[in-house]
């Protein structure tokens, strides 16, 4: 989608008493995504006075703020001032993060599934499933939960017919057309491929989600060795993701 289609398309709208609903039209792509990610670095380099908070979805930013502080109309103006900034060449970056996975077996029980349904063999599922980078739109469901766009057609899967009472954190799966991260043990229905001992969400670091809506994930096959070693490292702290940065 051009720039000056998502423009034509955008739309304010109130949210609450201390709530700001921008729409960047309803259609899920690259292009609206990079949009809401500039809006939102335009943001944090003015550090509005009395925002709270931004939450960036697939077609939507749902500002936060705090009405004693600054009111609607004045928030309202501010945001649509922003959105009508093109971000110059090299503001808008793209940050690629490296996620080992351990594939199959008792890391991603149901990619035999997964391989049936695409008519595919096993090898072929993990190359396709790791030959591309994903992009993140938007983060939900649970913290750190990453809802990736990209995922190769032929490995479209639907859910589980019976949802499972507790996935472990760390499993990559695919649900319909999205593949994804569980961050946390939860309950969940996507098809079960692989796991990784990255811990994209910690409480216990200063920035406790480790990627943001707007970077990419890059999936790395890993043998059980490898995987093993990776947690090992992480379960001291002293495992980090190899990240790619480069202009969008």
């Amino acid at each position: 989608m051009e720039v000056t289609a998502i423009m034509q398309n955008i739309r304010f709208l109130t949210a609450g008493d201390s709530s700001l609903l921008i729409e960047f039209g309803k259609e899920i792509s690259p292009a609206v995504n990079r949009k809401i990610a500039a809006t939102v670095q335009l943001m944090k380099d003015q550090n509005i006075e009395g925002v709270v908070d931004v939450i960036p979805a697939f077609c939507s930013l749902l500002v936060n703020y705090d009405p004693r502080v600054i009111r609607y109309e004045e928030i309202r103006e501010r945001m649509q001032a922003l959105v009508k900034v093109e971000a110059k060449a090299g503001q808008q970056r793209r940050k690629v993060f490296e996620i080992p996975v351990c594939y199959g077996g008792e890391y991603g029980p149901d990619i035999e599934n997964i391989a049936e349904h695409a008519g595919l063999s096993v090898e072929e599922v993990i190359e396709l499933h790791s030959s591309r980078d994903y992009l993140i739109y938007m983060l939900g469901f649970l913290p750190g939960f990453t809802y990736l766009g990209g995922l190769d057609e032929r490995l479209h899967t639907p859910r589980l017919a019976n949802p499972r009472i507790r996935i472990p954190a760390g499993s990559v799966g695919i649900g319909g057309s999205q593949t994804g991260i569980y961050p946390l043990d939860s309950p969940g229905g996507w098809q079960l491929m692989g796991m990784t001992p990255v811990r994209t969400y910690d409480p216990s670091r200063e920035v406790p989600i480790l990627v943001e809506a707007g970077d990419y994930i890059r999936f790395v096959p890993v043998d059980e060795e490898e995987y093993n070693r990776i947690r090992e490292a992480v379960a001291r702290g002293e495992y980090q993701c190899a990240v790619h940065e480069g202009e969008v």
